[in-house]
């Protein structure tokens, strides 16, 4: 008899004195249930602290990237110039995040998806809308140009009226002088760079960036809607250098003499086209930047990254204005020979008031 009792206990295992049967574990959805302690007893707010530090650390990028210093191989301006990839790190963590079921990782992460979409998410939508009076271009259109007639039909097909080179030289010079000449028939080139216009020029003048030839100069174009002064500019390159770092002390003495002569343009509608060779975060074009207006940032969808062409990480390719001059759309064109991409914008021309 006891071993028919022992034999009925074991066949129903819920019943008598072992209790009754657990009940059917309904946390399993997603694994919610593993949100709590882990096989070494840490609970959700312990894990991913490893996972937690780097995101904490990319917040602090993005919210104190002016503090990073220069002094040090201009890592403060390196960082600035590719300051939107840092969202990248987002979802990288994101994975681990949710691997450990980290409470404290996925917090950890909110702080640079906030910053990050402060600072740039106003870029990812379409800002362009009506009517605008004339059409820019501004293209680096590279000494090493592969396909300099097919660069030419891009700039002739964009419907520009005003079109700004840089990087001009040699026989590719005659080149665009030649095919650009029907679509364009007033036109300068001063030293390295160049304008062409389907409106007069006038008062071309270099403009001096302490490097001992000429990568600028400004050119007074009469568009049917009134004057305006043309900045064309190609400042000098940055480098990578493994003694030196992020060398750009060139650069930053031309941007600031580019700055100057802008502020003391005498005519109130300018624009500046050209290869600065650096991006509207990088504190040191401030001399400039500081007192103009990103067509890309008020009118564009998205980046409108322009360099390198193949895989395009920054936008150190500008157009840019002040003075009345509203920018309706802002975009790049299609990649040809050259390793920047063209960027474009169109304009409306506010009369003075």
């Amino acid at each position: 008899m006891a071993q028919a009792d022992r034999t009925e206990r074991i066949a129903a295992p819920g019943g008598g004195a072992d209790g009754p049967a657990p009940a059917a574990r309904r946390g399993d959805f997603l694994g919610l249930r593993h949100w709590g302690r882990d096989a070494r007893g840490s609970n959700t707010w312990r894990r991913g602290l490893v996972t937690a530090v780097p995101a904490v650390l990319t917040a602090a990028l993005l919210a104190f990237h002016a503090e990073v210093t220069n002094s040090a191989g201009n890592l403060g301006s390196l960082l600035e110039t590719f300051l939107p990839w840092l969202g990248l790190a987002v979802p990288v963590l994101l994975v681990p995040a949710l691997l450990r079921r980290s409470a404290t990782a996925l917090i950890a992460l909110l702080l640079p998806l906030v910053l990050w979409v402060n600072l740039f998410g106003g870029l990812l939508s379409d800002k362009s809308g009506g009517k605008g009076d004339w059409t820019v271009v501004s293209h680096n259109v590279a000494a090493a140009n592969t396909d300099v007639p097919g660069t030419i039909r891009t700039l002739v097909d964009s419907g520009a009226q005003i079109v700004a080179l840089q990087e001009l030289a040699g026989r590719q010079l005659r080149a665009y002088e030649t095919g650009l000449a029907d679509a364009y028939p007033h036109h300068t080139v001063q030293g390295t760079v160049g304008l062409w216009s389907k409106y007069p020029l006038d008062d071309i003048t270099p403009v001096n960036l302490r490097m001992g030839w000429t990568r600028a100069f400004r050119a007074e174009v009469t568009t049917p809607q009134g004057p305006l002064a043309v900045y064309v500019a190609h400042l000098p390159s940055v480098r990578l250098k493994a003694e030196g770092g992020f060398t750009v002390n060139q650069r930053d003495l031309s941007a600031q003499a580019l700055g100057d002569a802008i502020q003391t343009e005498p005519l109130k509608k300018v624009l500046l086209l050209g290869d600065l060779n650096g991006t509207m975060n990088d504190r040191s074009l401030a001399p400039v930047t500081s007192q103009m207006r990103s067509a890309q940032g008020a009118a564009g969808d998205g980046f409108g990254f322009s360099w390198p062409a193949a895989f395009p990480m920054a936008r150190i390719d500008q157009i840019m204005s002040k003075g009345g001059l509203d920018p309706v759309d802002s975009r790049t064109l299609p990649r040809d020979g050259s390793d920047h991409l063209p960027v474009a914008a169109t304009y409306r021309y506010q009369p003075a008031r």
